[in-house]
């Protein structure tokens, strides 16, 4: 299992035009890449990158536009973004005491390495995954509790 060194908090980021900022001032709980086809779509890549964190520890600044779908299992997922750029900053269940900030909008990612992998079933087929690290095919059956345990003995 490789090991993350977690910086310095507060971690900052924001979108890519500047209008939106924020502030993550609590541990994160877990790191994730998530390969379902939702992410691939908003992200315009093979994965989403997950930073999961507890929304009393996540404060924005600028304002954010919001999209709302109804999930496989029933609740309503938001996704928040800035309305001038287009990049999409969280996103969560709706009354979630944990929120999912979009790790490519950090001002550093350097020391970002998953717990673990969700939705492999629709992976992309180039992209490679080691025997070792943890893989869903959906979400996972445990609440996320095995990908949170990884995470706290990786950092």
């Amino acid at each position: 299992m490789r090991k993350t060194v977690l910086p310095a908090l507060p971690l900052a980021g924001g979108c890519q035009c500047g209008s939106v900022r924020y502030r993550v001032t609590g541990r994160p709980v877990v790191f994730y890449l998530c390969h379902c086809s939702e992410c691939q779509r908003h992200t315009s890549s093979a994965f989403g990158e997950s930073l999961r964190i507890r929304r009393e520890d996540f404060a924005v600044e600028g304002a954010l536009a919001v999209t709302r779908r109804t999930a496989e299992s029933g609740a309503v997922r938001e996704g928040w973004f800035c309305p001038a750029c287009g990049v999409r900053i969280w996103h969560g269940s709706t009354g979630s005491v944990e929120v999912n900030v979009k790790a490519g909008t950090l001002e550093d990612t350097s020391w970002l390495e998953p717990a673990g992998h969700i939705w492999t079933r629709s992976k992309q087929p180039f992209v490679s995954i080691a025997a070792d690290e943890l893989t869903y095919a959906r979400q996972p059956d445990d609440g996320y509790a095995s990908l949170k345990q990884r995470w706290a003995e990786m950092t």
